[in-house]
């Protein structure tokens, strides 16, 4: 496609408004083709951006607002460079999100022992409290469809909410990680990480969110301060002797495989190599020496449990222990007690709760003696999976993980030297990024327990007795996909042979939803099935995305296609900050302190919220302040007039003309400097430092040259002429300088007197403004007169006088220089200030001073 559709000159309105804009030029643009790409220009002239799917799982909230904005400035920007701009827009709705929003929406749980039930119907929506503490189980494929139909309803409201909000985004490339495309991709790159050795599987100690009912990877964890207590169990040394630990978990005392301490600690040094026998159980174990033991940490000698927390995981694997595993995937102890732990003192634990067995072991502890002292309160960081609810436990599971440098060094250096490559704004974002891949300590676990989701696209073998052969995992061909192997069988299966001995079974995972969103540039950049598209726009020109999922979004994103194509996939990263409340506390929906989007919209207008958000720097958190809106409110109605104004002294017909008058050609060269301040900030992505250059000058604009020139704009004859040009070059200048924050109005006004759409309009040039000047102007001249004009207000305001009293006579003092530039400028600012007769006395002091008689 080339220029948007021509439509006629609106002219100007008797009224205008902003009401309706965002309605009116919204459906305009849909039906033009205004944001639409051009795939037949070459790599060069294009601009690609890989924009962050929103998660569909509930409302959009002033983050995505701020965010999203941010990254539509630079596409208006690169699209009025001449650049076609390859700006997509993707949901993503996979995931534990989705599955949990629909669960709470029409109280419902997946059963994938059920059958499909092809006549079920989903309750009327939302549900009761009662229907949500006691859900309806579902069949697994019943589940997915009433995921993909409340997916497909949240869509339509964020797309809503995004036309409102102005996104220049071409909406005929939206997609879906949940989507065929997006389903294909995925699986593929699985593939090819699988066949190359990247992909693998594994049984070993993994986090789980009993809530969910899935394990959950390293880059989703957070820690959350929770109240816990120390207990001080007795453990049993050599002859006899007392060996002290402190413990917050004394539930996992079945679970405990050693004792260790730190190598240095003379303390414990005679007992490192010896055995020590378990309260309650007594069960021998071994005492190690590792230097993550902490001597000032409790008594200095830690008991590790099979598994507690990642510190155990690493002693086990480093120290080689043994395993003995009491918690089971429902976040209960398990029924039978692992070898060599008595049953009859387990049987009192055996199903409990963990906060059960904790309170159970507690009481058997105190009757042995064994528990010494009573358990101190502390207050301690616990990990949680950041959407969970509730403490993660670490159980033994079978998982498919991606390396990603966690446990290979080579790998590690490549992907930090990948971090180097990339331009990162702000710069210091950067650091982030290597801190988290230095501080890796396993591959990506990219498996998920759950049903809205990518499934992992492999089968298994079943041998004569029915168990998987999950060394040789069968594949499908690349032309097969996507597939789901738990409802599709494989090559050179028949359905028929699904879980009988001899025949296969298929994998019931699903992939993390990282996994897929990693993928988004090859997603929706036609990654092997339109060759054409993906040579035009990969690698993208940009990602933005919140500083706070560089370690899952960013990093993700950057190592699958390091391992995939041997690049980057994109060349910029722009990194958003937070969304403050008003006391500089972060928004969030637990808070209850965050605004709703589209009310604020439909109250204030899209172009003053738009003007909000533009003002937070890449990088930087920015307080909701409505004040600041209605100072965006402002500003867009000050243009709609100050527009009108100019338009109506006849400006359109002399957008051609020179500006030949000092005043009009000072204007201009203090615009010039303004276009390019704005355009080196947006070149460096710093859309503040643009807004706030254009708007400043727009007020000098408005409130100092308007009113100083428009009574010879009035008139006739060249001065009048010069006038006129000037104020539809600057009309004209300004108008393209604010398109990017204020889609809206500038449209708009646009509309009024030009053609086409400003948002397809060329970016002014310093070039431009030069050339609607007979000579070179002084920016310093605008600024002399306006405040001479400003010195004569006051004195008018002082006394009370209206500002359209006569003054019978000024005098001008200051420097003989000075005065003779205002000289210059003389008739305007007689004009402007009503002065019968200006003087002009040199010398006589060494600032200007407007001296007013009346």
């Amino acid at each position: 496609m080339t220029d948007t559709t021509i439509s006629a000159r609106g002219g100007v309105p008797e009224r205008p408004s902003l009401d309706g804009l965002e309605e009116t030029w919204a459906r305009r643009w849909q039906e033009d083709g205004t944001y639409a790409f051009d795939r037949t220009k070459e790599r060069s002239d294009v601009y690609a951006i890989d924009t962050p799917p929103p998660t569909v799982s509930g409302e959009l909230h002033m983050g995505h607002v701020f965010s999203y904005t941010h990254t539509d400035t630079v596409a208006r920007f690169q699209r009025m460079r001449g650049r076609t701009v390859f700006y997509p827009m993707g949901w993503d709705d996979n995931g534990l999100p989705t599955e949990r929003r629909v669960q709470n929406v029409y109280g419902v749980r997946p059963d994938p022992s059920l059958p499909y039930d092809k006549d079920w119907r989903p309750p009327a929506a939302p549900v009761d409290d009662a229907a949500r503490k006691n859900p309806t189980a579902i069949s697994r494929r019943n589940f997915i469809e009433l995921c993909e139909l409340l997916t497909v309803e949240d869509e339509k409201a964020f797309e809503a909410l995004w036309r409102r909000l102005g996104l220049s985004v071409d909406w005929s490339l939206t997609y879906t990680t949940i989507g065929s495309a997006a389903r294909a991709a995925s699986q593929r790159a699985f593939l090819r990480n699988l066949a190359r050795g990247e992909a693998y599987q594994a049984e070993a100690p993994t986090l789980w969110d009993v809530g969910y009912g899935t394990a959950v990877a390293q880059a989703e964890l957070e820690d959350r301060e929770r109240p816990g207590a120390y207990h001080r169990l007795r453990f049993t040394g050599p002859d006899g002797r007392e060996v002290l630990i402190d413990t917050t978990r004394p539930e996992l005392l079945p679970a405990c495989v050693a004792l260790v301490c730190h190598p240095d600690d003379e303390r414990y040094a005679d007992l490192v190599g010896a055995a020590a026998r378990t309260p309650v159980f007594g069960v021998e174990v071994p005492v190690r020496a590792h230097p993550l033991a902490d001597p000032a940490k409790g008594t200095g000698i830690a008991m590790v449990c099979t598994f507690g927390d990642l510190t155990d995981v690493t002693w086990w694997r480093e120290l080689r222990l043994d395993t003995r595993v009491v918690i089971g995937r429902d976040g209960r102890l398990l029924r039978e007690p692992p070898a060599g732990v008595p049953a009859e003192p387990y049987a009192a634990l055996a199903g409990q709760t963990v906060n059960g067995a904790r309170r159970t072991l507690v009481e058997l502890l105190a009757d042995a003696g064994d528990l010494v002292g009573e358990p101190r309160p502390i207050t301690h960081p616990v990990k949680f999976y950041e959407r969970g609810d509730r403490p993660l436990e670490i159980v033994s599971t079978r998982q498919w993980y991606l390396r990603n440098g966690g446990r290979d060094a080579g790998l590690r250096e490549e992907l930090l030297a990948r971090g180097r490559e990339l331009r990162w704004v702000p710069e210091h974002m950067r650091h982030r990024y290597e801190h988290w891949v230095g501080g890796l300590t396993g591959d990506w676990l990219v498996s998920r327990q759950r049903f809205f989701g990518v499934p992992v696209p492999v089968w298994y073998r079943l041998d004569d007795a029915g168990e998987p052969d999950w060394s040789h995992p069968l594949t499908p061909d690349e032309a097969m996909l996507p597939i789901d192997p738990t409802s599709e069988p494989p090559p050179g299966y028949e359905e028929t042979q699904r879980g009988e001995p001899g025949g296969f079974t298929g994998d019931p995972d699903v992939l993390d939803t990282w996994a897929t969103s990693s993928l988004t540039p090859q997603i929706v950049g036609g990654w092997e099935t339109d060759p054409d598209l993906f040579a035009r726009v990969f690698p993208m020109d940009l990602r933005p995305q919140g500083h706070d999922i560089i370690r899952t979004w960013l990093f993700a994103t950057v190592a699958r296609s390091h391992l995939e194509h041997g690049a980057l996939p994109w060349h910029t990263a722009v990194l958003s900050g937070w969304i403050l409340d008003p006391d500089r506390k972060k928004m969030s929906k637990s808070k209850g302190n965050v605004v709703t989007p589209m009310a604020l919209l439909e109250r204030n207008g899209s172009d003053a919220v738009r003007y909000w958000a533009a003002n937070g720097k890449p990088g930087m958190d920015l307080a909701f302040d409505p004040a600041q809106v209605k100072v965006g409110r402002r500003l867009a109605t000050k243009l709609l007039n100050a527009s009108r104004f100019a338009l109506g002294l006849g400006a359109a017909d002399a957008l051609r003309a020179a500006a030949t008058q000092p005043l009009d050609t000072a204007m201009l060269a203090e615009l010039s400097g303004v276009v390019a301040t704005a355009t080196t900030a947006f070149d460096g992505y710093d859309h503040t430092a643009a807004l706030m250059a254009t708007e400043a000058f727009f007020w000098r604009f408005c409130d100092d040259y308007i009113e100083l020139v428009k009574e010879r704009a009035y008139g006739t004859g060249p001065a009048a002429d010069s006038a006129r040009a000037a104020l539809a070059t600057a009309l004209s200048v300004q108008l393209r300088l604010f398109a990017p924050v204020l889609p809206f109005v500038t449209e708009e006004v646009w509309s009024w007197w030009r053609y086409g759409s400003v948002h397809r309009s060329p970016w002014p040039t310093t070039y431009e403004v030069g050339r609607a000047m007979e000579a070179p102007g002084d920016p310093e001249l605008l600024r002399l007169a306006a405040d001479a004009l400003g010195q004569v207000r006051r004195a008018k305001s002082e006394r009370k006088l209206s500002m359209k009293a006569d003054v019978p006579l000024a005098e001008a003092l200051g420097p003989a220089a000075v005065l003779d530039q205002l000289g210059t400028v003389a008739d305007d600012l007689r004009a402007a200030g009503r002065i019968a007769k200006l003087d002009l006395l040199p010398d006589r002091t060494t600032e200007l001073v407007i001296a007013c008689a009346f």
